[in-house]
């Protein structure tokens, strides 16, 4: 007869699945886009000598902000 030595609390019965969901890359991808968003429209309120200050000009602002990168196909090439 075997005896119990201890008493563990309830866990997870099995290790949690990763499971593929496009909705999650979706909303990551949207929530993103806000925060790029919100990140330009507070330095678009910058005075002119802040932003020499930081070393950056007006149209300077889109291409500093970070990811970048995730809306480059919704605008059309000039080309």
């Amino acid at each position: 007869m075997s005896t119990i030595q201890g008493i563990t609390g309830p866990g997870p019965a099995t290790a949690k699945r990763q499971v593929y969901s496009p909705f999650e890359n979706y909303w990551n991808t949207f929530l993103t886009w806000r925060r790029r968003g919100r990140l330009c429209t507070q330095v678009c309120h910058l005075t002119d000598s802040e932003l020499a200050d930081i070393a950056i000009t007006r149209g300077d602002i889109d291409d500093v902000s970070p990811h970048r990168e995730i809306d480059s196909g919704s605008i059309p090439s000039a080309n």
